[in-house]
């Protein structure tokens, strides 16, 4: 069909319908806590609050918190929470208690928001969710965040719930993954894809011999994000993706250069330089395998969801595909509007992506949903575009 602008110039948008029996995203929400932190009120902040008197940390978070490219983010953590809490900017206080106390109905508060923000676009009443997925590296409890969401929505107590806990950065696309499992193997079915994360579990006062939790204080967000999930859609559902095809991977002998445990004093990680080169190193033959369920040939001829877990990974991944500029588009913008929100970020890139075909006419039928994290694991959809 064809739609006219206000110049008067003639956009032609084909018109596409989901394969049968394919999972499609039927709805996307998103939430975050209240407080909004500007990055260039990041340092000031951070250093005051974590009492640093180191001048070389400052400036190092500085230059980093220019490099990450984020200009914006939103945190769990306060000014209130700190004033209670001034243990958590101790060096060597076991705060685990304490921290999973905040974080777990913190976490739980976000995914509910997200979630009723997918419902509501989605059209049809809470009750008719089937399965719960529930994704968080920021919580851990018994029984998991996902019976809490499910109570709080008010959904069926039969609802399916399945929880994916501590997967990091690819745990978004794991979920979309295992929801399109589902979607297709229960006719029917609508499942309810919801992702939460914090970095309060984290957060500590900066220590040289811990060199990346500046990175992180300078790269991470945090806040929550769904999906509602289904095939064969039915009034008054809109898919809007086809989720086509999944695969995952991981590259054998790199399971440290992404390194996290739990200890006392919260979760602690480290991430290594390697990393960038790593994926670009592979991600020409990961994206072929999805390549070949199409007839595309092109890297630029698809459109692609690539979660941001920096600018270094985005700029080598953009530069071994020969990527025009504005294919990464929508990935730059989630990270600097939120940072990078781990499991979440994802679903904001596909959000701006939505957008993007929607606004400019790039009806591109074929893209890629693309996550990396510990294993080194990647993760992949093919999705189509509707």
């Amino acid at each position: 069909m064809s739609k006219t602008n206000n110049n008067g110039a003639s956009r032609h948008h084909t018109q596409r319908f989901p394969t049968p029996g394919k999972a499609t995203v039927l709805a996307l929400g998103k939430a975050f806590p209240k407080h909004v932190i500007p990055q260039e009120c990041l340092v000031e902040g951070y250093i005051r609050d974590t009492n640093c008197q180191d001048p070389s940390i400052k400036e190092k978070l500085e230059r980093l918190c220019k490099t990450t490219t984020v200009k914006t983010r939103y945190t769990v953590m306060s000014k209130e929470i700190l004033d209670a809490h001034p243990e958590l900017a101790t060096e060597g206080t076991a705060t685990i208690k304490q921290r999973l106390e905040l974080t777990n109905p913190a976490v739980v508060q976000m995914a509910v928001e997200a979630s009723l923000a997918s419902i509501k676009e989605w059209g049809r009443p809470a009750t008719d969710i089937t399965h719960i997925v529930y994704v968080s590296s920021s919580e851990i409890r018994l029984p998991g965040g996902d019976l809490y969401v499910a109570t709080q929505l008010g959904l069926r107590n039969d609802v399916n719930r399945i929880m994916l806990y501590f997967l990091g950065c690819y745990g978004g696309v794991t979920g979309l993954r295992v929801a399109k499992d589902i979607a297709e193997n229960n006719p029917g079915s609508r499942v309810l894809l919801t992702t939460s994360e914090t970095t309060l579990l984290g957060f500590r006062p900066p220590n040289k011999s811990r060199p990346y939790d500046l990175v992180g204080a300078a790269l991470f967000g945090d806040g929550a994000a769904a999906a509602i999930i289904g095939a064969d859609p039915v009034f008054p559902e809109c898919p809007f993706m086809e989720l086509n095809y999944a695969i995952q991977q991981f590259l054998p002998g790199t399971h440290n250069v992404i390194d996290g445990y739990l200890s006392e004093e919260g979760i602690n990680f480290k991430l290594g330089r390697e990393l960038p080169q790593k994926i670009g190193d592979n991600i020409e033959e990961f994206c072929k395998k999805l390549m070949m369920k199409t007839d595309v040939k092109e890297y630029n001829d698809l459109f692609w969801a690539v979660h941001p877990g920096g600018p270094a990974i985005l700029n080598r991944m953009e530069s071994v595909l020969k990527l025009n500029e504005e294919k990464l588009e929508c990935s730059r913008r989630a990270l600097m509007d939120y940072g990078n929100v781990s499991s979440n970020t994802i679903f904001y890139v596909m959000e701006y992506m939505r957008e993007e075909l929607k606004k400019k006419g790039r009806r591109e039928e074929w893209g890629l949903a693309l996550a990396f994290g510990p294993g080194i694991t990647f993760e992949g959809i093919l999705l189509r575009s509707l």
